[in-house]
């Protein structure tokens, strides 16, 4: 490696690492406060928290990495040519695709890298984190009573309305509603005032309760006196009772039940729930058309007419239909072939959900498959877009580069996301959805090298007018006399 390789090289990769680090925390926080609502409140140290984040962290990679290359090229070659650095070099014979060469190879060894990283550590964080999230929304607030609400804890609803005195241990106008075996609120109490006493190690919380009423309902075994609707009250001065903790939020947050997301396959794994997939849609296609082809009266009516074709002649209930001059025999006719034009209809709109889902399920797995290959190449193009433009501008620092890298990564990435959502609803295939953003990507990456290279602009007039002053001149005008 020669020593500009090595200089272009280092400033590049500089850059790259900084930008990388600083949009990776970006995107991070947002994760966090995107996911706040369910890691608030209930009691998570920072090591839950922490690891729920480093499971989230891979799937950024994908919208990290291009943004961070597209940057760090811009604001690298923006400076090169700023200083003059360039012009340098090829006043010594050095081409701008001279320059490039070494990092272009750096970014196909950075593409086979990010394939092999999207094929197995991807699936692997969002297979811990999609189980981690969902043992984490079984996690109930923390133990806390909270005045003029009700608030949930174990088989007790318990409301308050003010609470006073050290640490809040001494409660007024208590409510409380208790659970019976039968998920029902049979037993209600209240009391005028309360207490808790419970010590830090014990796995139980003591609530006694003074001047109150405790009221039961009573469901009798015979119907008959259950329209009585007897219940019991009991009015009591000190009432005591002792609220089990010790399975309060017991949940295993290493459990793992989903496991065969398409989110969580590899190629492999893939490519068999694909053709699975599509197999069992095709058999279920199959059943529903031959079980509809039975009952459709349009099916009816071309069985018919073959029948007609074949021996030139009516059949027979055709026939009574068109010679009969009984009224009711016409009207039973037609509220029969409404009838049945209902009933499909009807067989159609409810098979049309779930035939939808399916297909949009197979969708999903095409487009996760194919996403896997174009970060082979999303990289190497924004890199060239970037080193291009940044060569044109003649611009470095955190100004304009920071601004175009923006509005192209944007571009890219939601003409990337609008062809997907097309291709769930399977408005286009999968496979285009998918190479939809590289195949754009493409050409205008040439182009750019190439204007760059010959040291022209990003635009030029000349270029624009040029075709239509050329159309016009073929144009036969009529000549004056």
């Amino acid at each position: 490696m020669k020593i500009i390789d090595r200089y272009i090289l280092k400033s590049y990769l500089t850059r790259l690492i900084s930008v990388f680090t600083i949009c990776m925390f970006i995107f991070v926080i947002q994760t966090f406060w995107l996911f706040i609502d369910e890691l608030a409140g209930k009691g998570l140290d920072l090591l839950i928290i922490g690891k729920f984040l480093l499971y989230y962290s891979p799937k950024l990679i994908p919208l990290v990495l291009p943004l961070s290359v597209l940057l760090a090229s811009l604001m690298t070659f923006g400076s090169l040519s700023e200083n003059y650095e360039f012009a340098a070099m090829k006043s010594t014979g050095i081409s701008l695709q001279r320059a490039l060469l070494g990092l272009v190879i750096f970014h196909i060894a950075l593409g086979i890298g990010t394939f092999y990283f999207s094929n197995h550590v991807i699936p692997y964080g969002e297979l811990k984190s999609y189980n981690l999230r969902r043992n984490l929304a079984k996690l109930e607030p923390t133990l806390a009573i909270r005045e003029g609400i009700f608030n949930e804890i174990g088989q007790y609803n318990i409301k308050v309305k003010n609470k006073y005195g050290d640490n809040d241990r001494f409660l007024e106008d208590v409510i409380i509603h208790e659970y019976t075996p039968n998920k029902q609120n049979n037993i209600v109490i209240k009391a005028e005032r309360g207490e808790m006493k419970n010590e830090p190690t014990d796995p139980n919380l003591k609530l006694v309760l003074y001047n109150g009423n405790r009221y039961e309902e009573v469901i009798p075994k015979k119907v008959k006196d259950r329209e009585r609707i007897p219940h019991a009250k009991v009015s009591f001065e000190e009432y005591e009772m002792n609220i089990d903790l010790s399975q309060f939020n017991n949940v295993d947050l290493e459990e793992e039940k989903i496991t065969t997301s398409y989110r969580m396959q590899k190629i492999d794994q893939l490519l068999v729930s694909i053709d699975t997939l599509q197999t069992n849609f095709s058999e279920e296609l199959e059943v529903f058309n031959r079980n509809f082809s039975k009952k459709s009266v349009v099916s009816s009516l071309v069985r018919d007419e073959k029948k007609l074709i074949e021996s030139s002649a009516l059949p027979n209930h055709l026939l009574d239909f068109i010679i009969t001059d009984k009224d009711w025999k016409k009207s039973r006719v037609y509220d029969e072939s409404m009838s049945k034009i209902q009933n499909a209809l009807r067989d159609l709109s409810i098979k049309r959900g779930p035939f939808f889902a399916y297909q949009k399920l197979i969708n999903v797995h095409k487009i996760t498959f194919q996403e896997k290959y174009t970060l082979l190449f999303v990289s190497l193009l924004l890199f060239l877009i970037g080193a291009s433009l940044g060569a044109i501008i003649r611009k470095g620092g955190l100004g304009l580069p920071l601004v175009l890298s923006v509005i192209i990564f944007l571009t890219y990435h939601y003409i990337g996301l609008f062809g997907k959502n097309a291709a769930e609803d399977n408005s286009i295939s999968p496979i285009i959805a998918s190479w939809l953003s590289t195949l754009i990507l493409a050409p205008f990456s040439y182009i750019l090298t190439k204007r760059a290279s010959a040291d022209k602009g990003f635009i030029s007039l000349y270029d624009v007018y040029a075709p239509i002053l050329n159309l016009i001149k073929k144009i036969p005008f009529p000549k004056k006399s």
